[in-house]
């Protein structure tokens, strides 16, 4: 799994099945992780195809695919798990673009990691592109991982947040039935806290190290007021959104806007609007708890927002690593659950959450 943060791209060891005659009948088992971070050239190329060069996305394509391979490669290597064994790979990929369903029209995506390089290096069949299907039966494509939220983490009598803060934040509603859980974007993770580090330390840092530039400035309220009032944050689930919407564009206009704001200050006003835009999205549903995972959670300045805005509500939150995953592996672990669905023919999508007309099989299977 790469994420939007584009920062590097998980590995998961994983078995997962459906176990008969049990209390629990679904079981994943994480059996190892790795994290693998993009070289700065990969980086800055992968940030540059966000603004579309063909050329550039279409090597990208291939250089992401032998990337992937080599972690595969590597993640068996360190576990000594015969590839023999290995059913198959689930390759998330890495977003390129986004384009929601909207006005009427039909939504796009486009993920990169050529799917045959990873089959021919690895001799695994694997399985990619699980967005498209969703989209082609009118979903949102995005999210993806309520099913396997339901899977991992319904309780009877017990509604949870699960929330996912990568480059955007995205959290699943449990709260009973598959068919009534919801899930949907809430708006900006890490991706304009981490664009905005790009420019002020010039494209030295990447993101906000346990939030500490952040923390040392002050949020400038009338800058929270007017991205609190941002379009997207009234829309009504299903929906999805991405950094053409909450991305560089946004964080220049805002530095060209506010120009003297300090910079620190700029930070921790983003910092603000991510956790107030997850409190705001959530807070109608009133969950008996929130699961964090994903990067986000790494910025304990965010964190510490976010658990302060739920305090208020009574509303405990919790991080996923007290379940027994860590929360860098988690979203890796859910496509891992997703290609399981998919070799076994099972849909992989809930429509519910993605807006779709019909639940559908995902992804494309590519044969070694």
């Amino acid at each position: 799994m790469s994420g939007t943060s584009h920062d590097g791209a998980d590995f998961v060891l994983a078995e997962t099945g459906f176990i008969k005659n049990s209390s629990n009948p679904f079981q994943a088992k994480l059996l190892a992780h790795l994290h693998q971070p993009y070289g700065t050239s990969m980086k800055e190329q992968i940030r540059r195809s966000f603004f579309g060069d063909a050329e550039l996305i279409c090597g990208l394509n291939f250089a992401l695919g032998e990337f992937y391979a080599r972690g595969v490669i590597k993640l068996l290597q360190r576990t000594g798990i015969p590839y023999k064994t290995i059913d198959a790979i689930a390759s998330h990929g890495q977003t390129i673009y986004h384009v929601p369903p909207g006005n009427k029209k039909r939504g796009s995506t486009l993920q990169i990691g050529e799917a045959s390089v990873i089959a021919e290096r690895t001799g695994i069949a694997t399985i990619s592109d699980f967005r498209t299907r969703d989209m082609a039966a009118g979903g949102q494509g995005a999210p993806l991982v309520p099913i396997t939220d339901y899977l991992l983490f319904n309780k009877k009598g017990v509604a949870r947040a699960i929330v996912n803060i990568g480059g955007m934040a995205n959290v699943t509603i449990i709260q009973g039935k598959q068919e009534d859980t919801i899930a949907f974007d809430m708006g900006p993770g890490n991706a304009l806290i981490d664009e905005a580090m790009r420019i002020v330390s010039g494209y030295i840092k990447i993101y906000d190290r346990n939030g500490a530039f952040a923390r040392s400035g002050k949020c400038h309220r009338h800058l929270l007021k007017k991205l609190s009032s941002h379009p997207y944050l009234k829309k009504r689930p299903p929906k999805s959104t991405g950094r053409e919407t909450f991305g560089e564009a946004m964080v220049r206009h805002i530095f060209s806007t506010y120009r003297k704001a300090p910079h620190e200050d700029i930070v921790a006003t983003l910092t603000h609007f991510t956790s107030a835009s997850i409190h705001r999205a959530i807070i109608p549903y009133r969950p008996d708890e929130v699961i964090l995972s994903g990067g986000g959670t790494k910025n304990s300045f965010l964190t510490s927002l976010i658990h302060d805005r739920f305090q208020e509500s009574s509303i405990p939150v919790h991080t996923i690593s007290e379940y027994g995953i860590p929360s860098e592996a988690k979203e890796a672990l859910s496509f891992a659950i997703l290609g399981y669905l998919t070799l076994k023919g099972m849909p992989g999508n809930i429509p519910s959450a993605t807006g779709a007309e019909r639940a559908v099989v995902l992804g494309k299977i590519t044969l070694p």
